[in-house]
């Protein structure tokens, strides 16, 4: 009886080890199944993240684990009728254990909808945010290929008009009656005020619209460190004694080094030539300035020598161009430029400027896209606007004070040095 009875012993404690066995292979393999797969499914999609070698690793051991779950699986239903042990002896365990795998298998799950789901929202907002950034391209290039990366941006993308910029739409002496909310909001100020500052919300974040009643009082400012490092908006501000500024152009950043000290394209500064480079960025875009009969221009791939005979007195370059001559550009999607956070530049037709920033949120996944912007340029009665340099260079200074909130490529809340700046100085 004793020898039979150990003998029964050790065969229920030899069964409990298999079952033991078996639940730990399960578990092991459910946590390595969901990473492994998302790991497998974007190597179908791009090598830049998984690259090559490791993504044969990561299918053999994808099937290494599918045979061990199979395998766990199939010794636990072999035992299940005849055991009780329990992996997580306590409840709260059990309990803590099936939230955290719920939550990280559905996680994964959605993580790969979101990329790869016949809903394409997401993806092309990743896709064109990421790829108007300077530094952050690989966000997406992790994930699609370069087909799938042209396709959408095959399909977002901003068509401009392709008109010069007629000066003579714009009259200084024309007076706009209110006829609707927006010219209210414009036109009603203090008696001799330089500017007005209208606040309001683009996609929940903060929208910050400057109308400048002389467009004399606008005027272009560079870095004094420019073509070497770029300098920020407060400082530039207060060097020139401008009431209220907004960052300018676009600039190169060699190495993505931070220092954004050169301009891109032709830049003017009262009258002087700063760059003479010839702008297009996918064919969009170009040399936003001032004449010096105060008048808005927005030219594309325009030389300094060029400018000048113009008569332009200010500028720098960008785009896309939103509106010229009072119509705006053809706007597929989002306009390939994703939402982010943004500046513009306008003018209306009785001469008042219009400078724009809109915010992004602290996660940098909101902001506005060329949509907003045209539609926000046209309520407020531009004529002709242009897109400015966006993200982290999106900045608003009044009396050498940010007042709007930029957030950087790290979703610290801070700006960052450029190259240009936009300046309203208050009259003498």
């Amino acid at each position: 009886m004793k020898k039979s009875s150990k003998r029964k012993e050790r065969k229920q404690r030899l069964k409990e080890n298999k079952i033991l066995k078996a639940k730990k292979i399960i578990f092991l393999s459910l946590l390595a199944l969901p990473v492994l797969f998302v790991l497998f499914v974007i190597s179908r999609h791009s090598n830049l993240l998984v690259v090559k070698p490791i993504a044969y690793i990561v299918i053999c051991l994808l099937i290494v684990f599918i045979l061990c779950f199979i395998y766990g699986l199939y010794v636990y239903i072999l035992e299940f009728k005849n055991h009780k042990l329990k992996l997580f002896p306590k409840r709260i365990v059990r309990y803590l254990i099936t939230i955290f795998m719920i939550l990280y298998i559905g996680g994964s799950t959605t993580f790969l909808v979101l990329l790869y789901s016949p809903y394409e929202r997401f993806r092309n907002w990743l896709i064109t945010t990421a790829m108007q950034t300077m530094t952050h391209k690989y966000l997406c290039q992790w994930f699609y290929s370069e087909d799938e990366i042209n396709e959408v941006m095959s399909k977002n993308y901003v068509k401009e008009s392709g008109e010069s910029t007629d000066p003579s739409l714009i009259d200084k002496k024309e007076t706009v009656k209110y006829a609707n909310e927006y010219e209210k909001a414009i036109l009603e100020h203090a008696k001799n005020a330089t500017y007005k500052i209208i606040r309001f919300k683009v996609n929940g974040c903060n929208a910050y619209l400057a109308a400048v009643y002389d467009p004399a009082d606008v005027s272009v400012a560079v870095s004094k460190y420019v073509h070497t490092r770029g300098e920020y908006v407060t400082k530039m501000a207060e060097d020139h004694k401008a009431v209220l500024a907004i960052n300018g152009g676009g600039f190169q950043d060699p190495n993505y080094n931070g220092k954004g000290g050169n301009p891109i394209g032709v830049t003017f500064s009262n009258g002087k030539v700063i760059t003479d480079n010839t702008y297009g960025r996918s064919g969009t875009g170009g040399m936003i300035g001032f004449t010096n009969d105060d008048k808005l221009v927005l030219v594309k791939g325009a030389t300094a020598s060029q400018a000048k005979a113009m008569g332009v007195r200010d500028s720098v370059s960008h785009g896309p161009f939103l509106i010229v001559n009072g119509k705006p550009s053809f706007i597929a999607g989002n306009g390939g430029w994703g939402y982010a956070a943004r500046s513009v530049i306008g003018q209306r037709k009785d001469g008042i400027v219009l400078l724009l920033v809109v915010d992004s949120n602290s996660t940098r996944t909101k902001g506005a896209d060329m949509v907003d912007l045209t539609e926000i340029m046209q309520n407020y009665g531009a004529i002709n606007a242009a897109n400015l340099d966006g993200g982290t260079s999106s900045v608003m200074v009044e009396n050498y004070e940010l007042i709007n909130d930029p957030v950087d490529g790290a979703l610290r809340h801070r700006t960052r040095p450029i190259a240009t700046a936009i300046m309203v100085k208050e009259k003498e």
